[in-house]
């Protein structure tokens, strides 16, 4: 599950360009219309004063600039007052040329003073007027930023992970990935309600606000190219269509879909999906194993939490424990996956174990990494 293929760098940086450069008008309302249900991770936002003091450093260091180049060449200017410019005329001259026209009253006389003014003068007039206007330029930045920040996103985007429901059961199943070594940029959550969408860009994750009964919305998720899909709405319904239109627009995935009901998992699994695994039922074993003992349900209870003290982990056996027992294992093995076959500990067959077999084991909880 850690092995993720991606484009080459390549690839995705000639996309970007080309975005950049040339856009069909079909591409164009496509990424619109992605950038309207497409909420992308916060980034490290810089505090509004400390924006305000940039700007105004970059407006000094442009008037500076600007005094600095008419004082060089203050022969070539001629005062109406008293005909010489010194330092603090050629200040006065570079405010009222950079915030305005200029006055008149001080006027480039010598071509090479014109040339400079046509040639620099001029271009740092437009730059300081860009940094007044910062504000609406920065929104109109933003929009653009975030427009390529989705289509490149969309690009590179492949072999992930889609997550339909981000509440109480998508959090979770969210929170198993990311401590099974899933990255959060292979996760995109698939929610109806906007503010379930924020709260996922607020944990560094791409979300997508629509309904995903809808294929259109399932595509915005790039379910097409996802390799595996978990289906967590809040109804069992829902979960039937996601899960339906979700295997028709990939046939190659893992779909993994959650049922209130037992009675629904059949049609669930006729929808497409691969497991089905049903709160209701799994929530009532875990009541009778509470009543006839809590110690095996907190220790069930910890199994189910990665990280929290035991986990249960799949992995593929080494080269050292192929033809040993399973009892070898530096872990305890509870059960073998050997092709598609599940073989519990205690199965007679589980004498040795063979080369391709999967080892779930029983091992003490390790902190992720943090990224």
């Amino acid at each position: 599950m850690r092995d993720h293929e991606r484009q080459p760098a390549g690839t995705g940086q000639l996309s970007l360009l080309k975005s950049l450069w040339y856009r069909s008008r079909a591409e164009a309302h496509d990424d619109a219309e992605a950038g309207r249900s497409i909420t992308m991770p916060l980034q490290s936002a810089v505090p509004p004063l400390l924006q305000v003091l940039r700007r105004l450093a970059v407006a000094l260091c442009v008037l500076a600039l600007t005094t600095l180049i008419v004082y060089v060449d203050h022969s070539g200017y001629n005062d109406n007052s008293d005909g010489s410019v010194d330092l603090l005329d050629a200040a006065y001259y570079a405010t009222v040329t950079l915030s305005t026209t200029g006055y008149g009253d001080i006027t480039p006389v010598s071509d090479a003073a014109r040339l400079v003014n046509i040639l620099v003068i001029t271009p740092l007039r437009v730059l300081f007027l860009i940094i007044l206007v910062g504000t609406t330029l920065e929104v109109l930045t933003e929009r653009t930023r975030q427009q390529v920040r989705i289509h490149r996103w969309r690009t590179r985007t492949r072999n992930h992970v889609v997550v339909v429901g981000y509440g109480t059961k998508g959090r979770h199943a969210v929170e198993t990935l990311i401590g099974q070594g899933i990255p959060k940029e292979q996760i995109v959550v698939v929610d109806t309600q906007r503010k379930a969408a924020l709260a996922a860009g607020d944990d560094g994750l791409v979300a997508v606000t629509g309904d995903a009964t809808r294929s259109e919305t399932l595509l915005r998720a790039e379910v097409q190219n996802a390799a595996r899909v978990i289906v967590a709405p809040q109804r069992d319904d829902t979960a039937t269509l996601v899960t339906l239109t979700a295997r028709q627009l990939n046939r190659r995935a893992t779909i993994v879909a959650a049922a209130r009901e037992d009675e629904n998992a059949p049609l669930l699994k006729q929808s497409g999906a691969d497991t089905v695994v049903t709160s209701s039922s799994s929530a009532g074993r875990l009541l009778g194993v509470s009543m006839v003992s809590p110690t095996v349900a907190r220790t069930l209870e910890d199994l189910m939490t990665f990280g929290s003290g035991l986990d249960l982990i799949e992995r593929p056996i080494t080269k050292q424990e192929a033809g040993q027992s399973p009892r070898s294992c530096a872990n305890l093995v509870v059960a073998v996956v050997r092709g598609k076959e599940l073989l519990h500990f205690a199965d007679p067959r589980l004498t040795h174990l063979k080369a391709g077999d999967r080892v779930i084991t029983v091992s003490r909880a390790t902190v992720p990494e943090q990224a």
